[in-house]
């Protein structure tokens, strides 16, 4: 997600380049919305960035501040309706983008319906936005500060109205939200929020710093207003963020990822070594890990496998038949290469096991003599509750498995995890101020057993879907033109 207060320059432009560079985060959908001071314009639709928007659309999104936002599901279904930003038009009018995820969504959803509101989607984000437009606060800010503590969970947000632009982060600070600054043609400087510091390269903005945990950040024609809301809380920041999730050239806690990633290859292999002929690493997210090992173990790295550039990130498609089918276009091993090889393969994670599964059959198919594999992160058993959509337990290759087994079933010669404590090495963080609960099992936040699937706002308050004569869906209107603001 991406926020900018700018009046002299083109908001909508900055947030849809802003937006290209957060793909990664999201690919089931894309919007923005801008303001102007009387009006709020938003428009979100299911797609890629380039999908969504084209020159004409981006001119009607005039404004002088905006806010941006590519989705992934982890509450509610890929639909429509759950696409972001989020508009709404009760006691404020807002639009409202958020990456996380509540664990108390249901109870605060169940309460919201009984004081009468009502939601036009099934995704925990609407839950904030109605919030903060019902607050009878004199501002926005007002409101944040209101209801964050009522909030528990995983929730960088960013919020527009009339007046200003709004960033906000959990007392825990699971997921990131950075701040940075742009210049101005008048030689001044404005401010924006981007959930990763890449985001701020593309359009020539300079990353300042992470929003803190519990921090609230006011973007208004004044400059910026910084407020401490929920302070004190364990700090509690994702390391698959460093692991995965992240690009490679985002900042996260003073460190850049590329870097850290390449740490993690050093130590995998310190942890892990194996005789072998050749490093292949599983691109892209294997990239910088398998430089590391190849560094450290002195083994030649070559490309292996080549990358359809065109097949979507498969972990963060939404369906696991769009997974299966995406698996056999995406890599192609090269036997003038492999064939004769004793391979260590170098991945960053296994979630499934079934994307790694198909490229070890492929690779031997190709000729390898030996395929070790090499994973640059823990075994994966637990689910997440804080914004990734990791499935259920049951799911999960390493569940209830030990590394052998795992290994026998992925068709694997050897297989070896970087250790927990290598990865906090790596990053060069401590445990005690981040969650890896996806490893450990070991859940930062009180009451997160209390979590709930999915798609259970959909289950608690199904929404009704138009459907045209053969029974299929109508597409809502992608643009929303919201009336002036009182």
């Amino acid at each position: 997600m991406f926020g900018i207060y700018a009046p002299e320059l083109d908001v909508a432009r900055l947030t849809y380049f802003a937006l290209y560079a957060l793909q990664h985060r999201g690919q089931e959908s894309a919007g923005i919305a801008s303001s102007d001071g009387s009006h709020i314009i938003t428009l979100r639709d299911t797609g890629l960035v380039s999908q969504v928007f084209d020159e004409e659309k981006l001119r009607g999104l005039t404004g002088n501040m905006s806010v941006g936002h590519v989705r992934y599901s982890t509450t509610g279904s890929s639909g429509w309706e759950n696409t972001q930003p989020i508009y709404r038009a009760d006691h404020h009018m807002i639009a409202l983008a958020h990456n996380g995820n509540l664990i108390n969504a249901v109870e605060l959803h169940a309460e919201l319906r009984e004081e009468g509101i009502t939601f036009r989607s099934t995704s925990d984000s609407e839950i904030i936005a109605a919030l903060v437009s019902n607050s009878t606060a004199e501002t926005i800010a007002d409101a944040v500060a209101e209801i964050m503590p009522r909030l528990a969970g995983a929730f960088s947000t960013v919020i527009c109205n009339k007046e200003m632009v709004v960033g906000f982060r959990d007392p825990n600070g699971l997921r990131p939200l950075a701040l940075g600054q742009i210049p101005t043609p008048d030689g001044g400087a404005r401010y924006c929020f981007a959930s990763e510091s890449s985001a701020f390269d593309i359009i020539g903005a300079k990353f300042l710093r992470e929003v803190e945990p519990g921090e609230m950040i006011a973007l208004t024609e004044g400059g910026m207003e910084v407020t401490m809301v929920v302070p004190g809380e364990r700090k509690a920041f994702c390391v698959f963020e460093h692991i995965y999730f992240a690009r490679p050239d985002t900042h996260l806690e003073g460190q850049l990822v590329q870097q850290s990633r390449g740490r993690m290859g050093e130590i995998l292999w310190r942890e892990a070594p194996v005789e072998a002929d050749m490093v292949v690493a599983v691109p892209d997210s294997g990239n910088p890990a398998a430089k590391g090992l190849s560094r450290a173990s002195g083994i030649p790295m070559d490309d292996g496998l080549i990358k359809n550039r065109y097949v979507g990130r498969t972990f963060i498609q939404p369906g696991q038949e769009l997974r299966k089918l995406g698996l056999r276009m995406k890599f192609t091993p090269l036997p003038e290469i492999v064939s004769g090889q004793r391979l260590i393969v170098v991945d960053d994670s296994i979630v499934r096991g079934n994307t790694t599964r198909q490229i070890i059959g492929m690779l031997k198919e190709a000729g390898a003599a030996e395929v070790h594999l090499r994973i640059s992160a823990p075994p994966i058993r637990n689910s997440c509750h804080y914004g990734i959509d990791m499935s259920t337990n049951e799911q999960m290759i390493a569940y209830g498995r030990t590394v052998e087994e795992i290994a026998a079933e992925l068709g694997a010669d050897s297989l070896a995890y970087i250790s927990l404590e290598g990865v906090y090495e790596a990053i060069r963080g401590e445990r005690g101020e981040h969650c890896d609960a996806c490893f450990s099992g070991e859940y930062p936040l009180a009451d997160t057993d209390r979590a709930t699937g999915k798609f259970a706002l959909e289950e608690l308050s199904p929404l009704p879907q138009a459907t045209n004569g053969n029974g299929a869906h109508e597409p809502v209107a992608a643009l929303e033109t919201v009336s002036p603001i009182q």
